[in-house]
C-alpha cells in the first residue's frame, strides 16, 4: 500500500474523532488541566530532499533492464515505477503535560517517524523486481505552550489558540535503511532542530480536550556512514538528511489533575471568595397575620355587644341580663387588649399594620338603672 492510500483512513479517523466531540461541554477560557497526558497523531511533509538519489537508481536499473532486451518485444516488457516526489508519513506522538503558570504549560513528548517508499521494476523476462527505502525517526522534545488570551485572538464560537515552540533530540532508532544498505544516525546531546506551530482547541468535554496545530519543525540527522553505502551511484560524502517539514496534528490530551472549576458569581464583586449561601429573611407574612387576628378579634366582640345590647333595650331583660351584657363587653374588651398587646410584639416597623382604631364596642356598656326596669307586675 503506498503512503497515497495510507492518507485516507488516517483522515477519515481523525474527521471522526473531531466531529465525535465537536460540540463542546462549555466554552472554556482557560485550559483547567495542571498535569495531563496526551497523544498526539499527526500528517507530516518530510523535507527530504534526498530522495534524488534513489530515484537516479531506480533509472539506471530501468535502463539496464532496456538496454539488456533483445528485440522490441523484451523492450515492452520492462516497466518502471518511480518514488513519489513528497515524502508524507504519520508520525505519532505521546507525552505529558503540565501547567506550571495560567496559561503557560510544559510538555515533554516522544514520537515515531515511519516513512517507507517503494517502486517495482520489470525486466526485459517479464520478472519483478523490488526497491524501497525507509525513513524512520525516534524523536524527543521539550515544549513550551502558551494559550492566547480570547480577548487577543478567537474565533466568534469561542475556544482558544495557542503558540508552541520545541527543541528536538533524537534517539537510538533513528535509521534510514533500504534494499542496498543500512545507515544509523547519531544521537547529539545538544540536540537535532526545533520545531513552531499554532494551535487551536476546538472541542472539550470534561477532562477530554482536542488541540488542532499547524506548525513547521525542522530535524536534522547526520550519520558516520555515506550515502553510497545504501544506493547505487550516491555522494561520497557523510550522509545527512532532515525529518522535518510542515506538520499537521491533532492532540488529544486528559487531564489527570484539574483546577476545580470556577464558580459563577451573579454579584458583580470584587471579592473572589466563593459565595455564602444567603439567609433567608423572615417574610412580613407572620405580622399580617398576627394584626388580621387581632381584627377579627375586635370584630368578634363589637358583634357580639353588639347582640346583648339589642336584646337589652328590646327585651326588657332583668338587671342580670345587663350585667351579663356588661361582663360579656368587658371580656371582649380584655381580648382586644391580649390582641393588641400580641401586635405590640411585632417589630416597630410593621406595628403600624396592627395598630386598631377606637370604637365605641371597646366601651363598657353602660349601666341601666334598676329604677328604669320595669317587670311585668308593673
Amino acid at each position: 500500500m503506498t503512503s497515497r492510500k495510507k492518507i485516507l483512513p488516517l483522515l477519515a479517523a481523525l474527521l471522526f474523532s473531531a466531529s465525535a466531540f465537536a460540540e463542546s461541554e462549555e466554552k472554556l477560557d482557560h485550559d483547567n488541566s495542571i498535569f495531563s497526558v496526551f497523544v498526539q497523531p499527526s500528517i507530516s511533509f518530510i523535507g527530504f530532499s534526498e530522495r534524488e538519489y534513489f530515484q537516479d537508481a531506480i533509472d539506471t536499473i530501468y535502463y539496464g533492464f532496456k538496454g539488456a532486451a533483445i528485440n522490441s518485444a523484451e523492450s515492452l516488457n520492462v516497466a518502471k515505477q518511480d518514488f513519489q516526489k513528497v515524502n508524507f508519513c504519520f508520525p505519532i506522538t505521546a507525552g505529558i503535560q503540565f501547567q506550571v503558570l495560567e496559561d503557560q504549560f510544559l510538555s515533554a513528548g516522544i514520537g515515531f517517524i515511519y516513512d517507507n517508499e517503494s517502486v517495482v521494476l520489470t525486466d526485459r523476462k517479464s520478472s519483478t523486481h523490488s526497491y524501497e527505502y525507509t525513513l524512520q525517526g525516534v524523536p524527543f522534545y521539550l515544549e513550551y505552550r502558551l494559550a492566547l488570551p480570547k480577548n487577543f485572538i478567537t474565533l466568534s464560537t469561542g475556544g482558544l489558540f495557542s503558540l508552541a515552540v520545541r527543541w528536538y533530540w533524537v534517539l537510538p532508532g533513528t535509521e534510514i535503511y533500504t534494499t542496498w544498505g543500512y545507515l544509523g544516525a547519531k544521537t547529539p546531546l545538544y540536540g537535532a532542530g526545533f520545531g513552531v506551530s499554532l494551535g487551536y482547541l476546538f472541542a472539550s468535554w470534561r477532562s477530554f480536550k482536542l488541540y488542532g496545530d499547524i506548525g513547521f519543525n525542522s530535524i536534522s540527522v547526520t550519520s558516520n556512514k555515506k550515502f553510497s553505502d545504501i544506493v547505487p551511484n550516491g555522494p561520497d560524502e557523510k550522509a545527512k538528511w532532515n525529518l522535518g517539514g510542515i506538520q499537521l496534528q491533532i492532540r488529544a490530551s486528559f487531564g489527570i489533575w484539574n483546577k476545580p472549576k470556577p464558580v459563577d458569581d451573579d454579584d458583580d464583586d470584587d471579592d473572589d471568595s466563593p459565595k455564602k449561601p444567603k439567609k433567608k429573611k423572615k417574610k412580613p407574612d407572620a405580622v399580617k397575620d398576627t394584626a388580621k387576628v387581632a381584627n377579627d378579634t375586635l370584630n368578634i366582640a363589637k358583634d357580639s355587644a353588639s347582640v346583648d345590647t339589642a336584646k337589652v333595650d328590646t327585651t326588657n331583660a332583668p338587671l342580670d341580663s345587663a350585667k351579663t351584657a356588661s361582663d360579656t363587653t368587658n371580656a371582649a374588651k380584655d381580648s382586644t387588649n391580649t390582641a393588641l398587646d400580641s401586635v405590640k410584639t411585632v417589630p416597630p416597623a410593621k406595628a403600624d399594620t396592627a395598630s386598631v382604631p377606637e370604637t365605641p364596642a371597646n366601651k363598657p356598656a353602660e349601666k341601666v338603672p334598676a329604677q328604669e326596669i320595669k317587670t311585668k307586675g308593673d
